[in-house]
Order: C-alpha cells, then structure tokens, then sequence
C-alpha cells in the first residue's frame, strides 16, 4: 500500500508485544505509527500531533481505553479521529460500549493481520472521503452566501430606481391632459410591468433576510396580523370580489407576527388567483395534539393533483402559467418562514373539489 502523504496511526497498547507487531505490519505497509503504553501518554501523543486513525486497547491501568476516547470525543480538535478498539474483550455488551462512545469499528484479540490490515485501510479510506465532502460542503457554502449577498445587493440597486420609475409612470397615466387613449394604455401596461418587477424585487429582498434573521417569537394577535394582510391586498379583493369567511375568536399562537403576514398573503393571493368565479375563502385555526394550531385557508377552485401538489412549496413554482400573475416565489417564502419558526406547512387537496393551505404554529402558554 503506497499512500504520497503518509497516514499516520497511533498505537494504545499495554502490552509491548502487540505495539511491535501492529508498528511493524503498519509500518511495512507505509503508515506512519506512533505508540502510547496508557491512556494519559496516549493523549498526550495525540494532542501534540493529531493522527489520522487511532487503534486503541481498553484494559489498561489507570485510565482504560473507554475512558481514553470519551475524553478524545469532547475534544473539538480530535473528535473526528476514527477510533478501532482492539481487545480480548469479546461480550456484546463491550461492543455496544465501544460504539456508543464513539468507535467507528472493534476488532477482537488474537486478531489477524489481515483484519487489521483490511480495516485500517477501510476507515482511512472512509476518513478521507468525509474530509474532502465537508471541504466541498464549506465551499458551497461560501459560494452560495457570496450569490445570495450579490443577489441582496443587485435587488437592493434595484428597488430604489424601479420605485421611482413606477410613481412616474402612474402619474403620466392619471394625467389625461397630456397623452392620447392609446398612449394613457401603453403607460398602463408599462407601469403594471414595472409593479410586478418591483413586486419581485421586494420578495428577493424577504427571501433574502428571512435565510439570515434571527428573530424572537412572542404571542401573536392573530386577528390583526390577518387584517394587516387583508389590507394589503385590498386591490385584488375588488378585482375578484370574493366570499371571506373568518373565525369569530383567533386561539393565541407564539411566532413572528411580521412574517406571519408574509405567509398570510401569499395563501390569500393564491386562494383569490386559483379559487372559483367568485372565489370563497374559509379561513381557519384548529388545536391539534402536541400544544399546536393549525391555520388554514381553503378556497373553492380546481384543485390540485399529486404532482402539482409535489411541486409546491419549491423555489419559483407556478400553480398555473396561463391564468397566475405571480412569479414562483410566495410558497417559497412560505416555506422558508416556517423553516426558520419550527412549524409545518403544506396543501390539502383533490381536483375539483379545491384546495386547503396550512400553517403550523404552538399555541401560546
């Protein structure tokens, strides 16, 4: 076995027989070893130079090989070593000990060189390959903050010029003193085109704060926090002119009353998109076991089968391309909000019959 950077192996033995014939099979197949006769020299061994893998004996005086690796397992810089215990003790019972305090294999004594030689290798290898997944992990962490910070600042650029694009706009479309019926329309069409981008913006902006806030929850008044998402959808309440059902008392739930809202408007909005002609929305909130609430927006449309349903709550998802003016990122953001606050999310529902969206928060103390 040739390795261009050697492995190195430390040996915990009490008995010097078995260091001189582990060091020399290691030895012979290019790792480097190192040995410790007891606990306390072994950990010293290894703080001063942390191997690769650690082959360890569990009767020993003083300080016997249990003892050894549940203080390397409470170590940050040394939890991750694979640890073999080698040992002639054989119940089941010390197996299950061994791998309980963190042992990645037990080889029973008199061993073969062979099994050793096998396992070894097994474990570096296995080793090796962890390391070089979590150094790709980390990564493609720093590459997707590095995207998601450009991605912060571009929506951020963006937002300001847009919002004054969109009020001029407006404004030359309310002034019929100065433009013609078929340009008052080409401005009406570019000002609902600049909205929606600036709509898209803004939600950029959430997705992105809601991945890096940390926030506190605390009781929510449920009853406002729903008047506050009706008020902002106002306009399509007088687009689509639907039936609103609420509940006459909201139970107290704990979370995040401003991402609440978020998550309330995304249902609602769909619910008028995708409900009937006119559209009925039944809003709820149901106690379930565990301390939970569960609200809830049924609407009276199509329904959905189980492959839409499956594509939901993904990122840029559309219902329906022909008949949605939203642009794939409400259940997103939805599913990001309940992420982060601990509760469930998701859809209930069959075609023809319509669709009910939930959200999961505990209900206060």
């Amino acid at each position: 076995m040739n390795f261009e950077l050697k492995k190195s192996v430390v040996i915990v033995d009490d008995t010097p027989e078995n260091i001189r014939l582990l060091a020399q099979i290691l030895g012979e197949q290019g790792y480097r070893v190192r040995s410790a006769p007891n606990g306390e020299r072994a950990l010293a061994t290894v703080q001063k130079e942390c191997p690769d893998l650690i082959l360890l004996d569990i009767v020993m005086p003083d300080m016997d090989g249990y003892e050894v690796c549940r203080y390397l397992k409470e170590d940050a810089a040394l939890k991750d070593i694979p640890v073999i215990f080698i040992s002639a003790l054989s119940e089941v019972f010390d197996k299950v000990t061994a791998f309980s305090i963190g042992a990645v294999d037990y080889i029973t004594k008199p061993f073969q060189i062979e099994e050793v030689l096998a396992r070894v290798q097994t474990h570096l290898s296995l080793q090796e390959m962890r390391r070089k997944l979590q150094g790709q992990n980390y990564q493609l962490h720093e590459q997707n903050r590095e995207l998601e910070a450009f991605a912060h600042t571009v929506a951020h650029d963006l937002k300001n010029p847009l919002g004054t694009l969109v009020g001029s706009l407006e404004i030359m479309r309310t002034d019929d003193t100065i433009l013609d019926e078929s340009m008052q329309e080409m401005l009406h069409i570019g000002a609902k085109s600049a909205q929606k981008m600036y709509s898209i913006i803004q939600e950029l902006l959430l997705l992105s704060s809601i991945r890096k806030e940390e926030v506190v929850t605390s009781p929510i008044d449920m009853a406002d926090v729903v008047n506050q998402a009706l008020d902002r959808l106002s306009p399509m309440f007088e687009k689509y002119q639907p039936e609103l059902l609420l509940p006459d008392v909201w139970p107290l739930a704990d979370g995040y009353a401003s991402w609440i809202e978020e998550v309330w408007v995304n249902y609602l909005s769909n619910a008028l998109k995708y409900g009937g002609q006119p559209p009925r929305l039944e809003l709820d909130a149901v106690p379930e076991p565990g301390g939970m609430i569960r609200f809830s927006v049924r609407d009276n449309g199509r329904g959905l089968d189980a492959e839409a349903q499956a594509r939901l709550f993904t990122e840029f998802t559309r219902l329906d391309k022909v008949r949605a003016q939203g642009h794939g990122l409400g259940l997103s953001i939805v599913r990001r909000i309940m992420d982060k606050l601990d509760g469930e999310f998701g859809v209930e529902s069959v075609p023809g019959q319509g669709s009910l969206f939930y959200f999961t928060l505990p209900a206060s103390q």
